[in-house]
Formats: structure tokens, C-alpha cells, sequence
């Protein structure tokens, strides 16, 4: 009796423990407290963190708010432009200064010193060492005069132009140039179809000097601007130094205000082809659009964690079909994440033969169309749950080998997109409690909800330009499509042998010696 009762109580004791740790679904997600977080009287945001990967470096990053969809009809280009003359004099830098003091001191461009402008964004990179002090006040005021310092000499505007121009030509490769041809389509009807980060040629070639500048100075301003800093450093002194460069930015008064632009729903499937003789390629990309998901509390962060799982069980299947004798695709991979700014999406993308475009976009919709009719089995479910732990793990346990510019990116991010960064530990207990009691349903309740019969879908076609490819019309992608949404789907046969290698331990063997 006495052993019963002890029973019923320890039972009780486990289950009352469970649900004191159940987290609570509606509380707001919290900032990692290794991060310092500040705002300048300015409006300027600050990210700070101590982490020792590598040793006696720091990456720094200036993000801006701001890309090529702010840009007004006549300054298509511009966006882009403004960030290449951010290296072509400062106040503190005159003309090539900036670089070449850069290079003297180990910071390769490209590699520790770069930039990149997007529809909704430019962010500015720099690594800097950190076993000198000057080293460190120097890559502040770097960062410093590309936030609201840079000259914009007549002289070195007309010398960029050329070099703009270069990449307009080139395009970054066969695979922007691409993108050029079916971003219309994509982004049918919104500000992205019409604001491509490269611009148009002839803004490029011929905008006056003060139409540049005026982006510049409508755009790059404090409130509109966020500072990170990462590294191998004393975080106090380091906060003190960030205060004592960037207080003295003037507060922007009577401000612009920077307009959020819609990419609207589309009511029919779209489809679109690009090719490009450059290309060595031929990829298939199935996009369901989708409203941007908030991640602010515990809740939305367990919406991550079961779309982590979805991913994971989808592209299981896709690594499958991969290694069949005759695949329909030589790689395949499917995803839910943020599309654009103003947009998630779902995505299915393959690589395929040249001749295998017809059976690869049936492949992507048939297997999309199968989870959709008949979900995930328990037994991928579990698989999945036991991976998505062991990685987490391995990122819990190897938390201090972290790279700096890793950190970098969770705080620019946040900025940018308000992504949460709660932390490794906070994030790996959240998966210790959501993993187990999340259930099958769920899963398969996403792939109803993405994937739809041609509601804000676009599906699109890239291959090279030459003898022997053949792309599709537009109306056979469609039929392509149609026939594999409502073609004789058999559900997904869960053949993985979850027993163990030996269904009876061997005995163990003696030791001679």
C-alpha cells in the first residue's frame, strides 16, 4: 500500500512539474541578454555582443532600411549607386583612402569588406582586428561616415558610373540576368516588378549629381539606420566608444516617410521562362506566396519549430526520389520562409536535365500535392522530431564555437525584419518542450494552408539558351500542372525500417590474452 501511494504521488509530482514547464503560448519572446541593445538620441539602433570567434577581430555592419523600392522614377539605380560611392570618399576618407587603409591592415574587400543593396535594404560589411584600439576607432568612423558622411564628389560620380554600368552589363552573372525576365512576373503588379536593384541604364549613365545625393540624404539618416557589433572586444568600453562616435548624429526632423509596399494576390497560376546563354542550368522554382509571419511570442516561435519539422520530412522525400535510378530531378528541395519584405513564401525548387523540364515540374507538384491530400506518417514525424533535437543539441553544446559573423546576421535581421533572436539557450529549451507534444495534425495542417490550386502561385522555368533545350510554353507549364494536381496520387509509403540492425543482442565475447 505504502509503495502504491509512494507511486500515485511521485506521478503526481511529474505531472503537476510538466505543467508548471509548459511554456506559455501568448508570452512575448525575449532578447538574448548577452546582446547590448540601445538606441541613440538619434534614432539609431545598437547591437552589441562579446564573442572570441575569431580571435582579436570584430565584424561591424552598418544596415540601412532603405533599397531600391524607395527610389523615385528618376532615381532607378540609385539605391545601388549611392551604396558604391559610400567607397568613394568620406569626410574622413578621401577618394580610394578608405579602401586602401583598409587593405593595409588585413581587411581583404570582398571577403572582410563589402556591401549589397536589395529591394528593401542596403547593409554595409567590415572586419576589423581588435588587438589595436586605433584599429577599432577607425572602423567606427568608417561606419560612421558611410551612415551620413559620404561626399559624393562630382568628379568620382562620373568615374562609378562606368563601373555600375560594367555590372548593369554583366548583370552578377547569367542567373541575375535571369531573374531580370521573370521578377515581372513574380511580382506581378507590386513596386518589386518595377524597382530592380540594378536600375535602368540610362538613370545610371546620365542622372545629375544632385538627384544621387538627394537619395542619399532622404534615406540615410539615424532613425532609419541600425549599427552591430560583434566581436573579440570589451563590450563596455565597446558600447562607450559606439555612444561617443554616433550620439552627435543629428536627429532627421520633418523626415520622409519611408512607404511598405505590397505585393498583391494573384487569383490565376502564373508562370514565366528565362533563359540565358550563359547559364549552365536548368532549374524549376514553385513559389506559393504567402502573408509575413509575425515571430513575437512563444507561440509563433512554436509555428517555427513545426514548420522546421514540415520542411525537413518534405525534402526527406525529395532526397528519395533523388536517388532513384531514373530521377525526375537531379536535386530538389522545398521550404517555407520570407520571400520579400511584405511576403513569406513556400517554395518547391529543382535542378533538372536539360530534356527533364516536363517531368520535373510534375515531380515538384505531384509530391507538394501529396502531402497536401495525404499528410506525413507518424514514423517520418519521429524521425524528424529525433533530428531537428540532435541538431539543436549540436548547436547547444557548440554555442562557444559560434563564428562572429553568424551573430552578425540574427541582430541585422531583427532590424530589418524584426526576427526575434532569443538566444541558443532560451531557443534550445523552447525545443525540449514544444518537440514532444507536437503532433502529427499540425504538420499536415501547413500543407493545406500553402499550397493552393493557383491562388498567389507563380511557377518559373530557367534554362541555358541553346541547341537541344527546349523550354515549355506558357500554357503547357500550365497543363503540366493542372494534369499533376488532379492526376491519381497515391499516399506516400513509409518504407523506413525502424527496428534495430539485430533483433537480438549477441552475446559478449571474452578477452584472451
Amino acid at each position: 500500500m505504502k509503495k502504491l501511494l509512494f507511486l500515485f504521488i511521485s506521478i503526481c509530482a511529474c505531472l503537476n512539474f510538466s505543467y508548471a514547464q509548459t511554456p506559455d503560448i501568448n508570452a512575448p519572446l525575449p532578447t538574448d541578454p548577452k546582446v547590448r541593445y540601445g538606441i541613440l538620441p538619434s534614432g539609431m539602433k545598437y547591437y552589441i555582443r562579446y564573442n572570441a570567434k575569431p580571435e582579436k577581430r570584430a565584424e561591424l555592419r552598418i544596415a540601412v532600411n532603405v533599397g531600391s523600392t524607395a527610389e523615385n522614377d528618376d532615381q532607378q539605380g540609385l539605391a545601388h549607386f549611392c551604396e558604391h560611392m559610400c567607397f568613394n570618399g568620406t569626410k574622413n576618407f578621401k577618394k580610394s583612402e578608405l579602401v586602401d587603409y583598409l587593405e593595409s591592415i588585413g581587411t581583404k574587400f570582398g571577403a572582410d569588406l563589402n556591401a549589397y543593396t536589395s529591394f528593401d535594404e542596403t547593409v554595409y560589411k567590415l572586419q576589423v582586428p581588435t588587438d589595436s584600439e586605433i584599429y577599432v576607432t577607425k572602423g567606427l568612423q568608417i561606419l560612421e561616415d558611410w551612415a551620413h558622411n559620404a561626399t559624393f564628389d562630382s568628379t568620382e560620380i562620373d568615374k562609378e558610373r562606368g563601373v555600375v554600368m560594367e555590372e548593369w552589363r554583366l548583370g552578377q552573372g547569367a542567373q541575375e540576368r535571369m531573374r531580370r525576365k521573370y521578377w515581372p512576373t513574380l511580382f506581378k503588379d507590386s513596386r518589386y516588378a518595377e524597382r530592380l536593384p540594378i536600375g535602368q541604364p540610362e538613370i545610371l549613365q546620365h542622372c545629375k549629381y544632385e538627384t544621387l545625393r538627394s537619395f542619399y540624404r532622404d534615406w540615410y539618416r539615424p532613425d532609419l539606420q541600425a549599427l552591430v557589433v560583434v566581436g573579440d572586444f570589451d563590450i563596455d568600453k565597446m558600447e562607450k566608444k559606439v555612444k561617443e562616435e554616433f550620439s552627435s548624429l543629428p536627429k532627421r526632423e520633418n523626415a520622409r516617410p519611408l512607404k511598405k509596399w505590397e505585393v498583391p494576390d494573384t487569383k490565376e497560376f502564373l508562370t514565366a521562362t528565362a533563359q540565358d546563354k550563359e547559364s549552365q542550368y536548368t532549374l524549376i522554382q514553385l513559389i506559393y506566396k504567402q502573408p509575413v509571419q509575425e515571430t513575437k511570442t512563444v507561440g509563433d516561435y512554436k509555428k517555427l519549430i513545426v514548420q522546421s519539422l514540415y520542411n525537413g520530412m518534405i525534402n526527406q522525400r525529395l532526397s528519395e526520389l533523388q536517388k532513384q535510378a531514373d530521377p525526375p530531378f537531379i536535386f530538389g528541395s522545398s521550404s517555407y520562409s520570407g520571400f520579400v519584405r511584405n511576403k513569406d513564401g513556400y517554395i518547391s525548387f529543382a535542378a533538372v536535365k536539360q530534356d527533364g523540364i516536363d517531368r520535373g515540374i510534375t515531380a515538384l507538384v505531384t509530391e507538394n500535392e501529396r502531402v497536401k491530400r495525404f499528410g506525413f506518417t507518424a514514423g517520418e514525424l519521429e524521425r524528424q522530431k529525433k533530428e531537428v533535437m540532435r541538431n539543436m543539441e549540436t548547436a547547444f553544446n557548440e554555442r562557444d564555437k559560434t563564428e562572429s559573423k553568424n551573430f552578425v546576421q540574427e541582430y541585422v535581421s531583427n532590424f530589418l525584419s524584426d526576427e526575434p533572436y532569443p538566444g541558443i539557450e532560451y531557443e534550445y529549451d523552447l525545443y525540449k518542450k514544444f518537440i514532444p507534444v507536437i503532433t502529427v495534425d499540425e504538420v499536415n495542417a501547413l500543407a493545406k494552408k500553402w499550397i493552393t490550386d493557383g491562388q498567389n502561385a507563380v511557377l518559373i522555368v530557367m534554362a541555358p539558351e541553346k541547341e537541344g533545350v527546349t523550354v515549355p510554353t506558357d500554357e503547357k507549364i500550365k497543363s503540366l500542372i493542372k494534369s499533376a494536381q488532379t492526376s491519381d496520387i497515391k499516399a506516400y509509403v513509409d518504407k523506413a525500417v525502424d527496428k534495430p540492425l539485430l533483433a537480438k543482442k549477441p552475446a559478449s565475447g571474452k578477452n584472451y590474452k
